[in-house]
């Protein structure tokens, strides 16, 4: 199977969901972006077994985590952060703790609009507990 048939084609799309979750970790790394993308709304069908997929990688996904943060997408940020970023371990919350901080601190239009304070207090407490 190539791997641009994992990517689910629609919020629906459980089959491919399925394949991912049987996939090596080394076969969907170069996926993660795309995947990612299905987090944009949490209310999809898919969006939480796809997270559940991304956990296993960790580390490989701050970067594309930091990258998400530098979007005017507030949305994508809310179920990013309600869902995938705090089931991660607090080891990979300390190395985002700054990106956290200028969210509570010098939230964007975007950021001010979903009202993040709650969920990245949390976070922050985490880190620093």
């Amino acid at each position: 199977m190539k791997t641009n048939e994992l990517i689910p084609r629609n919020k629906y799309d459980f089959k491919r969901v399925e394949q991912l979750k049987k996939q090596p970790m080394e076969k969907l790394k170069p996926l993660l972006p795309e995947l990612l993308e299905w987090l944009q709304d949490g209310n999809w069908p898919v969006a939480e077994p796809i997270e559940n997929v991304l956990l296993n990688f960790k580390e490989e996904l701050i970067p594309y985590i930091r990258g998400i943060f530098s979007t005017n997408d507030g949305c994508w940020k809310y179920f990013v952060l309600h869902g995938l970023i705090r089931k991660l371990p607090d080891y990979i919350l300390k190395e985002l703790k700054a990106d956290l901080n200028r969210m509570l601190n010098a939230p964007t239009e975007d950021e001010k609009q979903e009202e993040l304070d709650d969920i990245l207090i949390e976070l922050l407490e985490r880190v620093d507990s």
